[in-house]
Order: structure tokens, then C-alpha cells, then sequence
């Protein structure tokens, strides 16, 4: 999988003693990074934490893994990006420690970790703007409204709404080229419920991939192209790809570090989330590494790699619910997540 161009990942070159392997995780199709033993003063910390999940905060974890490798130079830490269902698959099956999510966990999955008896803690790290773009040739689709977006990526679209001047009159008779994460995706979770409603549901005929990179290189290719993807990958690519803002009703709105952390660019902002394994937080390693996530100091890392850090008052709580060992989802019971205030659910706890 090709990685995402983020800016301090460059600085690590010079760090001789750490090597960055890329590998086949799961199945042989999902992409793994697993950093080795590397330089640092060393903390007596040892073992091995397998991460895995959505491929949205797979930049989150794989910096912070890098990150905590080099103090902690003896344990290993495997992240791979098997997106948000997947990621829950392996989660409660037991195969991994930590899973990465971008959308909360579903009532399905749920009743699967009850399956494998799996208890988890579940730990907010960063928010994202779930970003719209278009290629840089495109000059006409400066600002989309939502039922414009769910005119596009509708179920009842397929094979009817297949060019761009279907969907606003102005817009050139120019063939639409969507792309979309795959269906096994928590971003295809969000974004489909956000902008066509009901069940979450699209229409199928678009190019679908659980691996962002490949949505990347389709619309900075493909001058008719639309899609979407987490805010990282924009920033990672913005030489590439255009930013399209939405309008919710309230004006056009572009994703920003401002407009995402104030909540102002809906429905689009989203918190990013990982689910520790109950079991597992026991083990030293595994504790040091959640509590390397959520450390002030690190909060730069999660900016540099394209999100927006959890402000104060959320980051207590988080640390809070964590030090209680509070188990399940500050989200079920809820019905919809969209427009949901993730620190009015933490503050009811």
C-alpha cells in the first residue's frame, strides 16, 4: 500500500536504527506496517501490540507506533489497515489488541466481541473532517450542497445519474466519476448516512476501496472524478486533489483544523476512534501505548499527520473512562451518531 505523504514522516529517514517494513496483513490484500526494534533510551518496556482497523486512522496509529518505538525500543508494535469492519472482525475475534475505528461500534459488532468474549474500552483520539474532492482540473464544483451529494450517491443514482450536469444545471455535460471507500469501511458508514440517510446505503456502481490511497490516485487521475475520504489523506495530497466545501444549509463550509474542531463543517465532522481490548490493558506495553495516544505532548503527531487533536476538556474524560477501565460505547442507545456531541456523551457518564 502506498503510504501517505505526511511531512514528519520524512525526518524519520535520517533515524538509522529504524526500519520500516510493509507486508501482507490478514487475507494477503489488507497492507500491515510493522516498525522494528529501533533506536531510544529505552523504558524495560518489552512485548508486542498488534493494531489494526480503519485505514482513516491508520496515519494516527502508525505515527504514534513509530513514535513509541524509539523510546520503548523493545516492543513491536504491528499496525495494519484493514478497515473499520474488518479491523472489528479481527478485534473480536481475539486477533488483535487495539482496533482503530471511524465510526462507533455497531450493535452487530458489539454481539460479535459478546461472541468472543471480548470486553473494550472505548477511546476517542482525534477528529476528522470527512472531506469531498475533485480533481484540480475541475473548476466549476467550488461547493456542493447535501442533497446535492445524496443526488449523486443515492441508491435509486445507479445507472441514472451518470453525468455531472444531472446534478445542478451550470454544471458542464461531463461524465461523473465518483469514488468511494468500500462498503467494509466505517468512513462508508459515516459518509452514507450523513448524506443519503436511512440505512446508510449508496448506490454500488463507484470505485470502492478500503485503502484510501487507491480513492487518491483515482480522482487526482480521473478530471471528471469525485470522492471522499478522511482529511489526512487530502492533506497528504493536496497538490493532487481539490477540496469541494458543502453546504449543510448554513453556507459552503470547507474542512479546516478550525472548522472540524469548532463543529462547523457538517455533517461531515467526525470523531476518530481506537477500542482497546480489556484483557489486554493489563500488559505494560499495551498501557504505555494507549496512554502514548492520548499524551498532551503527542498531540502535535496527530496534527502533522492531517487531524484535529481532542481539546482539553474531552481528553480528561477520555483519560478518566480509561483509568476506570469503563467498558462499551458512550454511543449505543443513541440511533444515530451524525451531529452527535461526543463530549455531551462523556459528560453523562
Amino acid at each position: 500500500m502506498m503510504l501517505p505523504k505526511i511531512k514528519y514522516l520524512a525526518s524519520l529517514a535520517s533515524v538509522s536504527a529504524l526500519v520500516l517494513l510493509v507486508s501482507a496483513c490478514g487475507d494477503g490484500n489488507q497492507a500491515t506496517n510493522t516498525t522494528t526494534e529501533g533506536g531510544g533510551a529505552g523504558s524495560g518496556l518489552s512485548g508486542k501490540v498488534l493494531v489494526d482497523g480503519s485505514s482513516t486512522v491508520f496515519p494516527i496509529s502508525e505515527a504514534m507506533a513509530e513514535e513509541f518505538q524509539k523510546v520503548n525500543p523493545n516492543v513491536r508494535v504491528t499496525v495494519g489497515a484493514s478497515g473499520t469492519g474488518g479491523g472489528f472482525k479481527k478485534f473480536c475475534n481475539n486477533e488483535t489488541d487495539i482496533t482503530g475505528a471511524s465510526r462507533p461500534i455497531k450493535p452487530s459488532e458489539v454481539e460479535l466481541c459478546k461472541t468472543g468474549n471480548v470486553e473494550y474500552i472505548e477511546i476517542p483520539v482525534a477528529f476528522d473532517g470527512l472531506s469531498v474532492v475533485v480533481n484540480p482540473k475541475n473548476d466549476f464544483a467550488e461547493c456542493l450542497t447535501v442533497p446535492e451529494l445524496k443526488k449523486m450517491w443515492e441508491p435509486a443514482a445507479q445507472g441514472k445519474i451518470n453525468n455531472w450536469n444531472q446534478i445542478r444545471p451550470g454544471f458542464p455535460n461531463q461524465r461523473l466519476g465518483l469514488y468511494g471507500a468500500g462498503t467494509d469501511s466505517g468512513t462508508y458508514d459515516y459518509f452514507t448516512t450523513a448524506v443519503v440517510g436511512g440505512e446508510g446505503q449508496s448506490r454500488g456502481d463507484f470505485t470502492a476501496s478500503e485503502d484510501d490511497n487507491v480513492l487518491v490516485q483515482g480522482v487526482a487521475t480521473d478530471t471528471s472524478g469525485l470522492g471522499f475520504f478522511g482529511y489526512a489523506y487530502y492533506v497528504a495530497n493536496k497538490d493532487r486533489l481539490k477540496l469541494v466545501a458543502i453546504d449543510n444549509g448554513q453556507g459552503c463550509v470547507l474542512p479546516s483544523e478550525q472548522t472540524i474542531s469548532d463543529g462547523s463543517y457538517q455533517p461531515l465532522s467526525r470523531p476518530e476512534f481506537i477500542y482497546l481490548k480489556k484483557s489486554a490493558a493489563s500488559r505494560p506495553e499495551v498501557k504505555a501505548l494507549v496512554d502514548f495516544y492520548l499524551a498532551k505532548e503527542n498531540a502535535n503527531l496527530i496534527s502533522q499527520v492531517g487531524y484535529v487533536p481532542l481539546p482539553g476538556s474531552i481528553l480528561e474524560r477520555v483519560v478518566a473512562r480509561i483509568e476506570k477501565g469503563t467498558t462499551g460505547s458512550v454511543f449505543e442507545g443513541q440511533g444515530s451518531t451524525i451531529g452527535v456531541k461526543l463530549e455531551d456523551l462523556l459528560r453523562k457518564e
